[in-house]
């Protein structure tokens, strides 16, 4: 068998930013009632502070990179720049009005689709104008906002290292993601990951806890040789209905480096290699 091909160093990632000025409060406050519940003495399992995600560092992840050269950096740059992020969306708007256009029909008689194809006819099917252009000014004005919603598991919930607040299912979210995805597979920009896209945006993860620094109340296992995992069953189901932030517009879409850094104020987040502005 030939050898595998060596891990890739990570250097930058894709991603959706979700600090705007719409979301800070909301998601200060609600990483802040995470951290202060999480942490607490009596909670268990009891998280390590350290475990908590800072503010600046949330966003929605969309593929890695491995950008060695500064050739390979402004390609990326190139590509960002080069989007036709008005069409993305347009076409993500769309693609959810036609699946929630499939699920009512699924859910009507016979008798009903014979009465709604009539009465198209008798509109001389102007109505297929009305909705093209609602969607076109939908795409202008309201564009695709994200709720964050509820806690879950990247691994069996029972031994974790990493939880996360899910967007609210949105299919024309999940189409704009998988868009700018499949732009930066094809320009050969991605690692590649066949695995399905998974939106999420990472408040716990125990991978940025010193070694030997756990929680206690034994839901912490791991030590000096390992990353931390916990058991968060009844996390999951504490925060199962807790909205992080409700109705926050995608506003950028961005290339970061890899590694957190604080800043001059000393809030910890990713630097920005470039970024495009939502139209």
């Amino acid at each position: 068998m030939p050898p595998k091909p060596p891990t890739p160093k990570l250097t930058h990632f894709l991603c959706i930013p979700l600090i705007t000025p719409t979301s800070h409060p909301q998601l200060q406050k609600s990483l802040t009632t995470f951290r202060q519940t999480a942490t607490h003495a009596t909670h268990t399992p009891q998280i390590p502070g350290a475990a908590i995600r800072p503010l600046g560092t949330l966003h929605l992840t969309l593929g890695v990179m491995s950008l060695l050269t500064p050739e390979r950096v402004e390609s990326a740059l190139a590509v960002l720049r080069g989007l036709d992020l008005g069409g993305m969306v347009l076409g993500a708007l769309v693609l959810e009005r036609s699946e929630r256009g499939d699920e009512k029909e699924k859910g009507k008689g016979k008798e009903e689709k014979k009465e709604e194809k009539s009465g198209e006819e008798k509109e001389g099917g102007s109505q297929g104008g009305e909705e093209r252009g609602s969607i076109g000014e939908s795409s202008g004005s309201r564009g695709l906002k994200i709720t964050l919603r509820g806690l879950k598991s990247m691994h069996d919930a029972t031994s974790t290292s990493t939880l996360y607040a899910p967007p609210v299912d949105s299919p024309a979210l999940l189409s704009f993601c998988q868009q700018l995805k499949n732009v930066f597979t094809d320009a050969g920009l991605l690692v590649p990951d066949t695995r399905p896209l998974l939106l999420h945006a990472t408040v716990l993860n125990t991978i940025y806890v010193p070694r030997g620094g756990r929680g206690k109340g034994g839901g912490g296992h791991g030590g000096k040789k390992g990353r931390i995992t916990i058991d968060a069953e009844e996390m999951l189901e504490d925060w199962a209905d807790f909205v992080w932030m409700e109705g926050v517009r995608v506003e950028k879409v961005a290339v970061c480096r890899m590694g957190a850094k604080k800043g001059v104020d000393g809030e910890e987040a990713y630097e920005v290699e470039g970024s495009v502005d939502m139209p």
